[in-house]
């Protein structure tokens, strides 16, 4: 398998293309990574080196790929965070070259938008560009719950208000969806539940919380639930998969008191995690 992945690199620690490549690559899978930018570590820390690249830059990337006659043989483009409106359409333009040499490719867009707790932290216009476009334009999303509120207009207190908001999303375009966290009346206070769903059915995997909100988690798991979506055909069985791998690789950096998420030190779990969390159909 062959995936096309744009997104934000680091050279330090593990975000954006530098959280998605490794776990994919882990799981046998051939990666063409293309930088949307290229920092010396993640932002969150305050400081920091290096550039962000213009949309021109990844559609020369992707028209250089294009020549060497590979786009056929590319299964799916994996996005995430955008650093502006170039860099998004940019990326829908592979999407759609991509899709012209190879139509059983799918498109996942991770919508990086914003989060509970502090909400949008992306440039204005974003999150516009996400809900108008780039969701519209995706087979797989992989929102958190404040994504998935945003794109669907409506709060999710509720399983039900969940339920409903999802419902909303898959009308404007996606076939499956991944709700990385979720928190509603049901979830007790010392879990966190993630929930898949597609036309055939919804899904809820509930893991044990842990005392650790990290960078990089996000993308590696939009990463290995898309990985395991296009091999497996069934959102049911690359949720319960990929819940339980990143649950593995927080719990081993959560017991190491680390900053950055342990992906290298925990790779096992990314194959072969150690807990196996069962799917809840809803």
């Amino acid at each position: 398998m062959n995936l096309l992945s744009i997104q934000s690199h680091v050279a330090y620690g593990h975000v954006g293309n530098a959280a998605a490549v490794f776990p994919l690559q882990r799981l046998g899978i051939e990666v063409w990574p293309i930088h949307t930018v290229q920092f010396s570590n993640h932002t969150g820390y305050g400081a920091w080196t290096g550039r962000v690249f213009d949309g021109a830059t990844i559609n020369e990337l992707i028209g250089g790929i294009a020549e060497r006659g590979a786009l056929p043989r590319c299964d799916g483009v994996l996005s995430g965070y955008m650093g502006g409106a170039d860099i998004g359409v940019a990326i829908l333009d592979a999407v759609a070259a991509v899709k012209a040499a190879n139509p059983e490719a799918l498109y996942c867009c991770d919508p990086v938008i914003g989060d509970v707790g502090r909400g949008v932290f992306v440039r204005p216009g974003i999150p516009e560009f996400m809900r108008d476009h780039a969701v519209r334009r995706a087979d797989v999303i992989t929102p958190n719950q404040f994504e998935l509120e945003y794109l669907a207009g409506r709060t999710t207190a509720t399983l039900a208000d969940a339920i409903a908001a999802v419902e909303a999303v898959h009308a404007m375009g996606p076939r499956a969806i991944l709700v990385t966290s979720l928190h509603n009346d049901e979830t007790p206070d010392d879990a966190v539940d993630l929930m898949a769903s597609t036309a055939q059915g919804r899904w809820r995997v509930r893991t044990p919380k842990l005392p650790i909100s990290i960078n990089g988690a996000g993308d590696a798991i939009a990463a290995l639930f898309f990985a395991q979506y296009l091999r497996t055909g069934s959102a049911a069985e690359a949720l319960a998969r990929a819940a339980s791998s990143i649950f593995g690789i927080l719990k081993r950096t959560t017991d190491a008191g680390s900053r950055e998420i342990l992906l290298i030190e925990a790779q096992d779990e990314i194959v072969a995690p150690t807990r196996l969390f069962a799917v809840e159909p809803l």
